[in-house]
């Protein structure tokens, strides 16, 4: 079974060349099946496969919860996915290849609305920072082999949940299915995730109730129109000293309120 990634050599270029035996990233063509009918083919990082599979169902709205799924099968090589669900499921009749990179794809159309998300969360911006700092932490893919997206979900204190994959689309739909597998509900919780918000994720973060969603990366147009739209607050740009927050900002606590909040208390003690 893979670890997601492999061995591999290379040479560093200084001043002279150096070998290095280390490891890179391992990307892999996965078909999944659904009641025996090929539903997708996706190149993704063969680790929690099975999370990949029903998270993708459940961001697609084919699944709405783990009770519906009778059984699913992983196959030797890790490269097939057969879920079988105690129901019949009409195959889509529209695909839409997304901005993603390593072969992202969708089912749904990105401007379908999606009710407003009413939640009061706030979080201060060291809090944030510190969380994608524990993202990639000294025991992640990220930090063996690099060249890979990663994305969690927090409650503000602590990661519930994370995924890492090629792919940053492949990511959000691993911890949709991680949730589900493990009784973790998303709605509430905040996303954070290193790639760039595209409309498509911003999608899969609103079917999971997420009211503030944050990377270290970018987001687009479509998706910021979105998030306004859904009442979601958006973070690009994460950094321990600032971040762009588009829409929304009352769920932020800049750096500045913070350190007022303690020096006042500092001087009332």
């Amino acid at each position: 079974m893979s670890s997601g990634a492999v061995s591999a050599k290379w040479y560093e270029m200084g001043k002279s060349l150096h070998p290095i035996h280390a490891e890179i990233i391992e990307e892999a063509l996965m078909t999944i099946y659904v009641n025996g009918k090929e539903l997708a083919a996706i190149m993704c990082t063969p680790l929690d496969q099975e999370d990949l599979a029903i998270g993708l169902l459940a961001s697609e709205g084919m699944i709405e919860a783990l009770s519906e799924v009778d059984h699913i099968h992983l196959g030797g090589d890790g490269c097939c996915v057969d879920v079988w669900l105690s129901h019949s499921l009409k195959p889509p009749e529209r695909r839409i290849l997304t901005s993603g990179c390593s072969g992202g794809m969708t089912f749904l159309d990105p401007s379908v609305d999606i009710n407003p998300i009413q939640n009061d969360l706030v979080i201060d911006q060291d809090t944030l920072v510190h969380q994608f700092n524990m993202l990639q932490s000294s025991g992640s893919l990220y930090a063996r082999a690099r060249g890979v997206h990663s994305a969690g979900l927090t409650d503000g204190s602590r990661l519930l949940v994370t995924a890492e994959d090629v792919g940053r689309h492949n990511t959000l739909d691993k911890l949709r299915g991680a949730c589900l597998r493990r009784g973790i509900d998303p709605s509430g919780l905040i996303l954070i995730a290193t790639g760039r918000l595209s409309s498509e994720m911003l999608q899969k973060a609103a079917r999971m109730g997420c009211p503030i969603v944050a990377s270290r990366n970018s987001p687009t147009s479509l998706s910021v129109k979105m998030a306004e739209a859904q009442k979601i607050t958006l973070i690009g740009y994460v950094r321990r000293k600032g971040m762009r927050v588009y829409t929304h900002p009352q769920r932020v606590q800049p750096l500045r309120e913070k350190s007022t909040e303690r020096l006042s208390s500092l001087v009332e003690g």
